[in-house]
């Protein structure tokens, strides 16, 4: 196959607890996205959400990317990819700044957004994102641009999010151990939330849950912004833990099992539903119950809801979230899941998929991908005019640098 070399392609790399995904999109003129190419692989260096083990994250890395390449025909340099775990921190933070000239112009907005980020932090931490919610002008709130608009007092309400300095470091490390170089590295659930929400449920209100296999992440929007985020490190990995233990069947049949038959709800279940269950060692296969099955699996998943929901609670924005919960990620998939979710929140709940891409729709269209399918969205969307492919070289030194800024006087 022949190499897209001038192409106009970007590439996202979500690195799970429990998969590693690469998907490949070329950028239209139109600024639309088509999937050329995807890769997976178990993942095997990470326990909820952070790099344990550099050697084995970056063989599994190296693989999915390694499918990536033979199915989009290309040569990957370059990568968006994600971040998550529990050291990860989200709080709201407010900016205050004269107007200069009395007209709102570039760089009052970047004075106000630098006012807004003047915060005390943990030395061992170091922001991530910042994310506007909304700007101010002598008292009139609701602002989403004030480019251009009068005034003499401009105020700015916005979302700051931190993360360990190691766990960042520890993913670039692991990307470049690949020979790639990291393009920006993005809040799982933003990136999630990207491909799975549409506009209406942000203005209105709405939560995100992305169950993965290591962590729940967790993202408010209310008013069309991010108003909240959180990470739950409970998710997929536990339940198959617990049908291990219950069962007495190894890890890789555990999960099988719980891809294959599980259910959150019982009376979705019947008795007579049999299925086959290996046992450890040499001891012969037993058959069992997909309702005995369900029964450890639903109070395992009804846990991950009650968690969810006191986050919701601790955060105040509870009853600010009109259009109910987004459940999206691998661990969404199960049957019974939006069902026990509108039990535990008393909300509308509904499954997210992926949207925004063409190609692959029928593979790509699964809650699996929501995270990936968010950092191809998120890198279009922000990356600079001037660079032209994440297949070239060129114009990743500005970026690089940036990226070698955010770690300065660290190490």
């Amino acid at each position: 196959m022949s190499r897209k070399e001038d192409k106009n392609l970007i590439v996202g790399l979500d690195i799970g607890t429990s998969k590693v995904v690469v998907i490949v999109g070329e950028v239209s003129p139109g600024g639309s996205i088509e999937v050329v190419g995807l890769g997976t692989h178990p993942s095997r260096g990470l326990k909820k959400g952070v790099v344990v083990n550099i050697e084995s994250t970056v063989q599994s890395i190296q693989y999915a990317v390694d499918e990536a390449e033979r199915m989009a025909g290309c040569r990957i340099h370059s990568v968006y990819t994600g971040i998550s775990g529990s050291h990860i921190r989200g709080f709201n933070s407010h900016g205050v700044t004269a107007i200069k000239n009395q007209e709102v112009s570039s760089e009052d907005v970047d004075r106000v957004m630098e006012a807004a980020r003047v915060v005390a932090i943990p030395a061992d931490q170091k922001i991530l994102h910042i994310l506007p919610q909304e700007f101010i002008i002598d008292n009139q709130e609701g602002i989403q641009d004030p480019a251009g608009m009068s005034g003499v007092r401009l105020e700015a309400r916005v979302h700051i999010v931190t993360g360990a300095v190691s766990a960042a470091q520890n993913i670039i490390k692991c990307v470049q151990r690949c020979g790639l170089e990291v393009d920006d590295i993005i809040l799982q659930q933003m990136a999630a939330s990207r491909a799975v929400l549409n506009a209406d449920e942000r203005e209105l209100g709405v939560c995100l849950l992305d169950i993965g296999g290591g962590t729940t992440d967790l993202a408010v929007f209310t008013h069309g912004a991010i108003s909240h985020t959180s990470v739950i490190p409970i998710a997929g990995d536990q339940v198959t833990n617990d049908i291990a233990v219950a069962f007495r069947t190894p890890t890789q049949s555990a999960e099988e099992i719980k891809i294959k038959h599980a259910c959150c709800l019982k009376q979705l279940t019947r008795s007579e539903q049999q299925i086959d269950v290996a046992s450890v060692g040499d001891r012969a296969a037993r058959t069992l119950s997909r309702r005995a099955l369900a029964e450890v699996v639903e109070p395992r998943y009804e846990e991950f809801f009650e968690l969810a929901r006191e986050e919701l609670q601790r955060s105040g924005f509870e009853n600010l979230i009109a259009a109910g919960v987004v459940l999206t990620g691998g661990s969404s998939k199960m049957e019974g899941v939006v069902e026990l979710a509108n039990e535990v929140f008393h909300m509308p709940t509904r499954l997210g998929l992926p949207h925004d891409v063409t190609g692959m729709e029928d593979i790509v269209r699964n809650p699996i991908y929501s995270t990936a399918v968010g950092l191809l969205l998120f890198g279009n969307e922000n990356r600079r005019p001037t660079r032209l492919s994440t297949v070239s070289r060129a114009g990743n030194k500005g970026l690089w640098s940036r990226m070698k800024n955010w770690f300065q006087g660290n190490f």
